[in-house]
């Protein structure tokens, strides 16, 4: 299965990745339009300091605890992508807590939780923070 990698040595820790995560999410076609003034809530997340960047996503685990974890069901794999049923999910964040990447984050309206599903929930097709890093320190392939 493809899955998103990153190169920490090629990450400049430019944010492109989260505002091109969060405006595929708006299915808009302008993001300026889209994203100005708006509080963004990406599903994958820089972290580092001056020194080394990395962008923290879902991993797609092969034995994903986050799922075995959940309470209400909500957490379940569709051809190897690991989804959220924001309808089912109660917000107990017990996800949040055992995903050992961090990789799992709360909503922006605190019922539920957000996670990368590699852009299958929205109409780019391949994950957005892919074709929108500037130095290609993201792919998307199979390992």
């Amino acid at each position: 299965m493809k899955r998103v990698y990153v190169n920490e040595e090629w990450c400049l820790g430019c944010h492109l990745c989260e505002y091109n995560c969060a405006f595929a999410a708006t299915g808009e076609r302008d993001m300026a339009k889209a994203l100005k003034g708006m509080e963004i809530h990406p599903k994958i997340q820089i972290e580092g300091d001056n020194r080394i960047s990395f962008a923290v996503s879902c991993r797609h685990c092969d034995d994903p605890i986050c799922m075995k974890s959940c309470i209400a069901g909500a957490i379940s794999r569709r051809d190897g992508v690991i989804h959220v049923d924001k309808d089912k999910c109660v917000g107990c964040f017990t996800c949040i807590l055992v995903c050992p990447y961090g990789a799992v984050l709360p909503a922006p309206d605190g019922h539920a939780v957000r996670k990368c599903e590699l852009c299958t929930d929205n109409a780019c097709g391949e994950p957005a923070c892919v074709a929108g890093c500037p130095n290609g320190a993201i792919v998307f392939e199979e390992r």
